[in-house]
């Protein structure tokens, strides 16, 4: 039973195979923008809307409280264990073997369904675009949606795999292009929006409560049912912890990147929420595949609105890259520690973990080729709390266990951050579709006789081998 609670010591540096170091700060806080800014903002906030009414603001403005919480924690923790693997990682160093197996499984159902539910959202602004060239609409939508299967979605999946077994450092140059294109669309949208404000398209503000509840056509709605979903929206930024063993300074680089996206991201955020809901009725955009745009057709602008489906079609692949950048690096260190197979963590002359990448582009492909969007969202949410509940209980659990280690940040307020963090996250998983909440029990269900069958033994070989190093 011991071996259950094994905790991972790190050396410097963890031996087999290595990931190039090869991103400065500018880079990861680009690609805490670019896995940020994306599917959240400019799809789901038609997902949001029919939730929450205008008092999405609100869900946008709880949702962005907790993961700053969490990102707070992500932070410290990273400057603390600048090793690859995020929570999954900083969970086996803190909390044990178990533990840490039931959450990097939680972060791989995340970023698999992040890639697919952003793929989708793609999907639905590309689509306009191709219809007027006899794209059919069965080739774009899921069998759920009336379709076949999701073309788009899974095109556009491999060609970021592509592009992400290049090398890392030139996909996160080229992401920093895009992510620049994706913020300037969204200032347009402001600016173009903005001043069609209509104080009557908050009224009611609420119309559905501030708990869940479900409604009459049998979807659950409400202020935390909306939060529970657009939480989706914000996270990203712990894709960043992923990129420890490539940063060149992961003292510092990774603080920044973390910390400087979320701020960032969440004054967009809300200022975009803002402008949309009080644009438009809510009313008339809450089903839309592609929201910002039609809202901006709503009110007259159809040559704005063309420009934001462009840039979104050339702008969203960079959440796509954030986070199936993340999964190939969660898969990696899983990979090495002995808990999936030691041929996973193979890293191609270009210093990046090819093989896994195109697995993990496969399999998300898959997924978005056949689930909705909102699906998706809901279900990738319910792993990332549970990540982020670990996080902050590590923070706290090193913060009692060793108080002087060193810190190169220190997140300000650690027991009300952390408690904040941890009852913030609880409280929006038990505001997840109740069938979302299932479906994640049963995947970690499936986990831990995974776990039980096979990486165990394969975590004791590899903890044997490595004795002298760990």
């Amino acid at each position: 039973m011991a071996d259950l609670f094994r905790k991972k010591l790190l050396a410097d540096e963890p031996r087999g195979p290595q990931l190039a170091r090869t991103l400065s700060w500018p880079h990861l806080v680009a690609m805490g923008v670019g896995a940020i800014v994306g599917t959240g903002i400019l799809t789901l906030i038609g997902v949001g809307a029919d939730r929450a009414g205008p008092a999405v603001i609100l869900s946008f403005a709880i949702a962005g409280a907790i993961c700053a919480c969490a990102a707070l924690a992500y932070a410290e923790m990273a400057t603390m264990i600048p090793a690859s693997g995020s929570a999954y990682t900083y969970s086996y160093v803190v909390l044990g073997e178990v533990i840490a197996w039931v959450i990097g499984w939680s972060l791989i159902l995340e970023y698999s369904l992040v890639v697919s539910a952003v793929a989708v959202g793609w999907s639905g602004y590309i689509y306009p675009l191709l219809e007027p060239f006899g794209f059919p609409r069965w080739l774009a939508e899921g069998p759920s949606l009336g379709g076949v299967v999701n073309l788009p979605a899974m095109v556009i999946i491999f060609v970021v795999a592509g592009l992400l077994t290049l090398g890392t450092r030139e996909s996160a140059t080229l992401n920093a292009m895009l992510v620049v294109i994706k913020i300037v669309a969204l200032a347009v949208f402001v600016a173009v929006a903005l001043p069609y404000f209509d104080a009557a398209n908050m009224q009611p503000f609420s119309p559905h409560g501030f708990a869940k509840q479900v409604s009459p056509d049998g979807v659950e709605r409400g202020v935390m049912a909306a939060a529970a979903i657009i939480f989706f929206a914000f996270y990203g930024f712990d894709a960043i912890s992923t990129a420890a063993e490539e940063a060149k300074n992961p003292g510092r680089d990774l603080a920044i990147g973390i910390v400087g996206s979320m701020v960032a991201c969440v004054a967009i955020y809300m200022l975009v929420a803002v402008t949309a809901v009080g644009a438009l009725s809510y009313t008339r955009f809450a089903a839309s595949p592609e929201p910002l745009a039609l809202i901006l057709r709503g009110i007259g602008q159809p040559g704005f609105a063309t420009f934001l489906a462009i840039s979104a079609v050339i702008a969203l692949p960079t959440v796509i890259l954030g986070f199936l950048f993340g999964q190939s690096r969660i898969f990696f260190v899983m990979a090495r520690d002995g808990l999936l197979p030691a041929s996973l963590a193979r890293v191609s002359k270009r210093g990046s973990p090819a093989r896994i990448t195109w697995l993990t582009a496969v399999l998300v492909a898959i997924i978005a080729g056949v689930m909705p969007i909102d699906a998706i969202a809901a279900l990738a949410n319910a792993g990332t709390l549970a990540a982020f509940v670990a996080v902050c209980v590590c923070m706290l659990v090193m913060r009692h266990r060793a108080p002087d280690a060193a810190r190169t940040f220190r997140a300000p307020a650690a027991t009300l951050v952390g408690t904040i963090g941890i009852v913030g996250c609880l409280y929006l998983f038990v505001s997840l579709p109740t069938q979302t909440q299932l479906y994640f029990f049963a995947w970690n269900a499936i986990g831990l006789l995974i776990y039980f069958g096979y990486a165990r033994r394969g975590a004791t070989r590899q903890a044997a081998s490595l004795r002298n190093t760990y």
